[in-house]
């Protein structure tokens, strides 16, 4: 049974009976011993029931009955007369009921003279033991030896296959098996979250590996304890799941949660470096929707993503919409990707103008995705496909690309095109150095840096809490490149961030434009708005302007550049070339609803200047 790997009960079963078969009249029985140091017992065929329960968790120990002193002292035991030994014994009363009164206990031991177990031979009557019976008794304990060992053995492979070696958490292995056994007929009873450490990666990258290791360590030991007696498992490289079972936790995963998050704010020591672990949760529930393991798993899953996707650092529960959420996004994910595959992403330009003169002074490019059935889509329509890091990053790529080859052509043309912006997204600052691929891109086709302006949103700057942004932000502005600061007011800033934030333009964005009205808020904000970044030195663009009366509401507020429908639609590179040259040509702006008529400030003065888009 031994070499065919049998499993322990049954080996040590089998071994009593053939002991009581060799001796008649003789009851054997193996406690193994846990690593706590009390009995379990393992077998005992002959035995009541109530002999096995009457030894289960006692410790061993030099004052206990004769299984515990030879598991204690690692040495056989003889107890030739049980009713004269003062060490009473758990099961005295049930051993007096067999008949029996003497006992031999010899301790099983391990490769590292540890004590695995002890077996444990009964007699009828008081008796010595005798040379031929000693030996096979000491052929019976090599057997056990033999049988725990391979036990050990097993128990040890299995170990390593379901234990993470770097944490000492239960691994991804075990976490499969666990969610495999768990019942599912019980709605509400059991939860899952899933946990993923923001700033891994980060501290992976400006402290070494070795500083990784030490936070993905210390998180996987505060979010055990948190979590306990609910068991935590490492599944990837920055990611944990929890199966909670206690019913408080169930009850209330937000309380679950901000149990981690408390255990986690408290600074670590990695490797030398002070850091604080971050993580985001996704939760969810065994419910009558997600009512197998694989479904609450997903929803879990998709629970983590949407709450990585709406602002790290929190936790999300599972609710049926987000589904529907991501499916969309994975949409938009494979359409880009398509469309990025067969070049059918396009540049389109809208013309920024002074808004006094109709002058153009700049363009922006905007992002438009050509169907295959010919169709242009806006930017807005597939958004959601620049949350992934490596779509945003290569649509923006392929963009700077673009806007290059196209000035080039203007260039060649003898057109004047003093700046072009562009958008990009928060992945662009951390895939690589954002302002090594500008360089490049801009300078091998020829194109000063001086002429490039990139826009980035409010949330891609000052939702976050690392310094990668900002740092890349002026390595771009001592190369050249201008920053705006896009759709300004929408997101996380407030008018003292702009003392803060080092960018060259902030647009205006079109929400407040369109609520320029008597009495509205916006016109207070609006006006705020210019004076402050005229004293800071920034320039001001107003987006979304539609109409004349917009136009000139602005200037008299003091913003002197603006965009929108009011001068001109976004068009491709041939029709904003022919719109240049309209411009040069005539010497004066083009604009549809006020080409010859310049705008006058309140006073009536008409301007003269020249003006840049910074």
């Amino acid at each position: 049974m031994i070499a065919n790997g049998e499993p322990l009960f049954d080996t040590m079963r089998q071994l009593c009976l053939r002991v009581e078969k060799t001796w008649p009249g003789v009851l054997c029985s193996v406690f193994a011993i846990d690593r706590t140091g009390v009995m379990r017992p393992l077998a005992a065929p002959s035995f009541p029931e109530a002999y096995s329960q009457a030894h289960d968790g006692v410790a061993i120990g030099p004052d206990t009955d004769a299984p515990g002193r030879a598991a204690s002292s690692r040495k056989p035991v003889l107890l030739e007369e049980l009713a004269s030994d003062p060490r009473a014994s758990p099961s005295a009363a049930i051993i007096h009921g067999l008949g029996v009164s003497a006992c031999w206990s010899l301790p099983v031991l391990g490769a590292a003279g540890d004590t695995l177990a002890v077996m444990n031979l009964y007699f009828h009557g008081a008796r010595q033991v005798a040379d031929v019976e000693r030996e096979v008794a000491e052929a019976c304990v090599e057997l056990c030896e033999t049988a725990f060992r391979r036990h050990e053995s097993t128990l040890d492979r299995d170990r390593r296959a379901n234990v993470d070696a770097l944490t000492g958490l239960a691994n991804r292995a075990a976490y499969n098996g666990a969610m495999a056994q768990l019942r599912c007929d019980d709605v509400g009873s059991w939860a899952l979250f899933i946990i993923d450490l923001d700033n891994l990666k980060i501290v992976n990258d400006t402290f070494g590996h070795l500083a990784g290791d030490a936070l993905i360590r210390a998180a996987s030991a505060r979010i055990a304890r948190a979590m306990a007696p609910d068991v935590t498992y490492r599944i990837g490289g920055d990611e944990f799941a929890v199966i909670l079972q206690q019913p408080a936790n169930v009850a209330d995963l937000n309380a679950a949660a901000e149990r981690v998050f408390d255990e986690l704010e408290v600074a670590a020591d990695c490797d030398g470096h002070t850091v604080v672990p971050r993580a985001t949760i996704g939760g969810a529930t065994l419910s009558k929707t997600e009512r197998t393991a694989t479904s609450v798993g997903e929803a879990a899953d998709f629970a983590l993503y949407h709450a990585k996707e709406t602002g790290r650092g929190g936790f999300v529960r599972y609710w049926p919409g987000i589904g529907s959420r991501i499916t969309s996004r994975r949409a938009a994910i494979r359409d880009v990707s398509e469309a990025l595959a067969e070049n059918r992403i396009e540049a389109h330009y809208q013309p920024i103008l002074r808004l006094d003169t109709g002058l153009i002074v700049g363009l922006e490019a905007l992002c438009r995705l050509r169907s295959r059935s010919g169709d242009l889509l806006p930017a807005g329509s597939f958004q959601e496909a620049t949350t992934d890091a490596h779509v945003a990053s290569e649509l923006t790529a392929r963009m700077m690309a673009i806007v290059a080859a196209d000035i080039g052509h203007w260039q060649n043309a003898g057109l004047l095109v003093e700046q072009v912006s562009l958008n990009v997204s928060t992945a662009d600052f951390y895939t690589g150095s954002l302002a090594k691929k500008v360089s490049e891109t801009f300078s091998k086709a020829g194109i000063g840096l001086n002429k490039i302006v990139l826009e980035i949103s409010e949330d891609v700057y000052l939702g976050r809490n690392d310094r990668v942004v900002a740092r890349e932000i002026e390595v771009l502005r001592a190369a050249g490149v201008r920053v705006a600061l896009d759709d300004f007011g929408t997101g996380y800033a407030s008018l003292t961030h702009l003392v803060n934030v080092p960018v060259d333009i902030i647009k205006i964005d079109r929400a407040f434009v369109a609520r320029l009205w008597p009495d509205d808020p916006s016109t207070i904000i609006v006006e705020g708005l210019i004076e402050i970044a005229r004293r800071l030195g920034v320039a001001v663009v107003a987006v979304g302007i539609e109409t004349e009366v917009q136009a000139s509401q602005l200037w008299a507020m003091g913003c002197g550049l603006g965009q929108g429908y009011a001068f001109a639609y976004p068009a491709d590179r041939d029709a904003t070339g022919t719109l240049l040259y309209r411009h040069a040509a005539s010497g004066a702006g083009t604009s549809p609803l006020y080409a010859d008529r310049p705008l006058s400030r309140p006073n009536g003065r008409v301007s003269k200047r020249r003006t840049s888009v910074a």
